[in-house]
């Protein structure tokens, strides 16, 4: 029967992808269980998540290393274990699309992050995750290629 193939691509907004990564990666993260396992549970699920979530996990999960420690050297003042879980979880998404998602913009993947923040965290959580994803980008951007300045001619 057509769309019952489990390899079929799944596919709906960025939005809803970011957060249904952001309910796995929560999961994993407040039950202390390995993503890797959170997330065959919920492929294995009825509403299985898109495929930009699935690469979304998968992608922190692989650079959770890097990840953390620009986290840590740019949250002022807070420590990955004292930070909201979803506040954690959101900077996790965000760095990771940053530093590995060429097609999103700088710009998107910080608002994308600070919008969800605003929804379902604090009420400071907006402004933390702007300021730490802000930091991480003006940090970890590509120096601008040098140019020969233009030569003057007599």
């Amino acid at each position: 029967m057509p769309g019952d193939d489990d390899r079929a691509p799944r596919h709906g907004s960025r939005r809803d992808a970011r957060r249904r990564a952001l309910e796995i990666l929560y999961e994993a993260d407040l039950k202390g269980r390995p993503v890797p396992t959170v997330l065959a549970a919920h492929l294995g699920g009825e509403e299985p998540p898109v495929d930009y979530a699935v690469a979304l996990v998968r992608g922190v999960h692989r650079e959770a290393v890097r990840i953390d420690e620009l986290i840590a050297a740019h949250a002022k003042g807070w420590t990955l274990e004292r930070m909201p879980i979803v506040d954690r979880n959101l900077l996790r998404i965000g760095v990771h699309e940053l530093l590995n998602v060429d097609e999103v913009p700088t710009a998107v993947a910080i608002n994308e992050a600070v919008d969800l923040a605003k929804e379902l965290s604090t009420d400071d959580s907006g402004r933390f995750v702007n300021g730490v994803l802000a930091g991480i980008a003006a940090a970890e951007a590509p120096e601008p290629p040098l140019t020969e300045p233009p030569t003057v001619s007599s």
